[in-house]
């Protein structure tokens, strides 16, 4: 494998469009983190370059998968959770080149975890964990049970992540080997979920119940990241707007079930105003807060 990482090593470094390059090994046969090949080459180039996005290539009788990214959507993986092994590939791959330490400082800043990324992974993660946790209580009362039990183990996955992040690990990195250490209550649910004697139904309902909780004690430092954004201004936002905000763009939520949420437990203001159409039977809403 080091003379696979050196030919590809000798090939970009002749590469003027070339930033960084890291290379990711498979750790076991069949581990979803490089896609089942066994090595894969990060490529961070100046240039967007959308035809070579993914590449597999056979070299000496090895799989290699090439993922060549630019530093903005490296950076949009990193804030949104879209690609969901980018954090290991960063803190585990070995910079094979690196002009101006790119990566060298994107490793380093993951590491150190600052507040700016735990804010933007906390509202990622507790989007996700309103839907799936909304979704397993509408399936109960649909009494789809299999259901029911799938989308809550989801959401008390999203809960642990949560935990995680605020002990300031990286949810990526661990999630259940260490949650009996750091959250052991969340820890007891999983295992009264997946091992308790009771029936799925009564399972079901005392997580559900658990997560009810959770959402009134963590909505509101969860969503400090969109609360900042919507007191930064006098006028009301509107939902398009947010939507497009540089900062909520690039991550992954579901930001009009999470407005209504937070109107309904009056965290953030619900303002009714005329539409450019002049139509007042048909208001559009917009949200502002009051206090940062």
């Amino acid at each position: 494998m080091e003379n696979i990482k050196a030919h590809f090593k000798a090939t970009f470094e002749h590469d003027d469009e070339l930033m960084s390059l890291a290379a990711i090994d498979n750790p076991f046969p069949y581990n979803p983190l490089i896609d089942g090949l066994d090595l894969l080459l990060l490529v961070v180039t100046t240039q967007n370059a959308p035809h070579r996005g993914t590449e597999h290539i056979r070299i000496k009788g090895e799989r290699v998968q090439i993922r060549t990214v630019s530093p903005a959507v490296l950076e949009q993986w990193i804030a949104g959770g879209e690609n969901r092994y980018i954090i290991q590939w960063l803190v585990q791959g070995e910079i094979l080149l690196d002009r101006g330490n790119y990566l060298t400082h994107m490793r380093d800043l993951l590491l150190a975890f600052p507040n700016s990324i735990r804010e933007q992974k906390q509202l990622t993660e507790f989007s996700s964990f309103i839907r799936t946790y909304l979704q397993a209580k509408q399936d109960l009362q649909d009494n789809n049970l299999l259901d029911a039990y799938g989308h809550i183990l989801t959401a008390l996955n999203h809960w642990a992540h949560i935990a995680l992040i605020e002990a300031g690990l990286h949810p990526e990195l661990t999630v259940w080997r260490q949650m009996r250490r750091f959250n052991p209550g969340i820890y007891k649910l999983y295992e009264e979920l997946t091992t308790s004697p009771e029936s799925l139904t009564k399972r079901v309902q005392l997580v559900l119940l658990a997560c009810e909780f959770s959402v009134m004690s963590k909505m509101k430092s969860c969503c400090e990241l969109l609360f900042s954004i919507l007191g930064s201004r006098e006028e009301p936002w509107s939902v398009m707007e947010l939507q497009h905000h540089p900062v909520l763009a690039a991550l992954h939520i579901d930001l009009s079930l999470l407005l209504q949420k937070l109107v309904k437990r009056g965290y953030i203001n619900e303002v009714a105003i005329m539409p450019i159409t002049g139509d007042l039977e048909a208001l559009e809403l917009r949200y502002r807060c009051e206090t940062v």
